[in-house]
C-alpha cells in the first residue's frame, strides 16, 4: 500500500523527482570522482614505483614520497658508493624536475643504459631503443601523457619553459611518463653532479631485510631515507596522505549537506502540494506512523536513485579525465564506495525528510480537506 502510493507520488511529479534524484546523485558523483581519482593518482603511481624493477630505494634526507620533485640534493658519487655496498649488484640514480603545477607532473632524468638493464627497459609504442636521446632536447614519453598531450613521435611539447622534441612513445608503468637523459636535466636544473634518487637492485630478495638493515647502519647513509620498493608502494595507499582524507571528508560533508538541503525543500513542497491528500488519508484513518512512513519511503527512493545517478555520472567524470587529463588526473572506479555514498545518500535524504514528515503528521484532517 505505502510503495503503491509513494509510485504514484513520484510518477505523477516527474520533473521534481528528477530535478531532485540529479541534485543528491551530483554530491554522489563528486564523491566518488574525488576517491576515484586518488585512488588512480595512487594506483599509478605504485605501478611505477613497481616497475622500476629496484629492490631498494634511498631518498636523501628530508625526501618523501610527495616532495621530492624539483630537488637534487644527493652526489651523483653516492651511486657508486651504493653499488659497491654487499648484496648490491646494480645501482642508478635519476633526476626529477618539476614539470607542472602538482608534484606527480614531473620529468625524470635517466641514465638509460643503466635504467635499462635495472628496469628491462621500455616497450617502444612508437620509435624503437636506438631512437632514446641520440639528440639533445629529445624526450621519451609514455602512451598517457602522449594520449593527453596529443602528441607523436617526431612531435614537440613543451616542458620546464622549453620545447622538446618527442623522440618515441612507450607503454606506461615505468617510473615517470616523461624522461629525458639525466645530463640534461642536471644543467637545466642546476644540479650539475647531483641526483634526486638512488635505485638499487640486489642479488636475491631473500637478501632484502638484511641490506636493508646494513645500509641504515651506514655512517654516511644516516639521515637518508631507505625503503624497499613494497614500502614505497605502501606509500602511495591514500590513507598515508593525510591531506586526501581530509579533502574527502570535506566533500563528504558537503555531499550530506546538500542532499539534506534537497531532499527537505523537495519533500516540504511535496508536502504542501499533498495537503488535501494527507487530509483523506487520515480522515480514512491513516495514523500518524503510516503518514511519516510514507514520507520517508519517498525520501529513500529518491536517496536510491540518487545514488545510481551518481554512479553513472562517475563513470561520465571518468571518461572526460581519461580523455583530457590521463596522465595528471588518473581516476580508478572504486566500488567499494558504492555501498558508502548509497548509505551517505540515504542518510541525509531520511534526516531532510523528517521536518517535511513532523509537518505532515501535525495537520489536522479537517483543516487539510479544506485546504486551497
Amino acid at each position: 500500500m505505502i510503495l503503491r502510493l509513494v509510485w504514484e507520488n513520484i510518477r505523477f511529479r516527474p520533473m521534481r523527482t528528477l530535478l531532485s534524484v540529479l541534485l543528491i546523485g551530483v554530491p554522489v558523483m563528486l564523491i566518488l570522482t574525488l576517491v576515484g581519482v586518488s585512488h588512480g593518482f595512487m594506483d599509478d603511481s605504485k605501478r611505477r614505483a613497481e616497475g622500476v624493477g629496484a629492490d631498494i630505494f634511498v631518498w636523501p634526507p628530508g625526501r618523501s614520497f610527495s616532495n621530492g620533485a624539483g630537488a637534487a640534493p644527493m652526489p651523483e658519487g653516492s651511486v657508486q658508493f651504493l653499488i659497491r655496498q654487499p648484496h648490491v649488484t646494480q645501482a642508478t640514480g635519476v633526476v626529477t624536475a618539476l614539470a607542472g603545477k602538482m608534484f606527480w607532473d614531473s620529468i625524470t632524468g635517466i641514465d638509460y643504459p643503466a635504467f635499462k638493464r635495472m628496469s628491462g627497459g621500455f616497450v617502444f609504442v612508437e620509435g624503437a631503443d636506438g631512437d632514446v636521446f641520440r639528440q639533445p632536447g629529445e624526450v621519451v614519453v609514455d602512451t598517457t601523457f602522449a594520449e593527453e598531450q596529443k602528441v607523436h613521435r617526431g612531435g614537440k611539447v613543451k616542458l620546464l619553459n622549453r620545447y622538446w622534441t618527442v623522440a618515441a612513445v612507450v607503454e606506461s608503468g615505468k617510473l615517470s611518463h616523461a624522461f629525458v637523459n639525466k645530463p640534461e636535466l642536471q644543467e637545466i636544473n642546476d644540479a650539475r653532479g647531483h641526483v634526486s634518487q638512488v635505485y638499487l637492485k640486489l642479488d636475491s630478495p631473500a637478501n632484502l631485510a638484511t641490506s636493508l638493515d646494513a645500509l641504515k647502519h651506514v655512517p654516511e647513509l644516516e639521515d637518508y631515507g631507505i625503503y624497499s620498493t613494497k614500502q614505497v608502494v605502501d606509500m602511495t595507499s591514500p590513507d598515508s596522505v593525510p591531506a586526501v582524507g581530509v579533502f574527502v571528508r570535506v566533500i563528504i560533508g558537503i555531499g550530506v549537506f546538500t542532499g539534506l538541503i534537497v531532499v527537505s525543500l523537495s519533500m516540504y513542497m511535496a508536502v504542501l502540494q499533498r495537503t488535501r491528500e494527507i487530509g483523506i488519508l487520515k480522515s480514512l484513518g491513516a495514523t500518524k506512523t503510516f503518514v511519516m512512513s510514507l514520507i520517508l519511503w519517498e525520501a529513500a527512493v529518491m536517496g536510491l536513485g540518487g545514488t545510481m545517478v551518481g554512479i553513472a555520472l562517475s563513470f561520465a567524470s571518468k571518461a572526460v579525465l581519461g580523455k583530457f587529463l590521463a596522465a595528471s588526473m588518473p581516476q580508478a572506479i572504486v566500488v567499494d564506495w558504492w555501498p558508502i555514498v548509497f548509505g551517505i545518500a540515504l542518510g541525509s535524504a531520511l534526516l531532510g525528510a523528517l521536518y517535511p514528515g513532523m509537518l505532515a503528521v501535525r495537520q489536522d484532517p479537517i483543516e487539510a480537506l479544506a485546504y486551497e
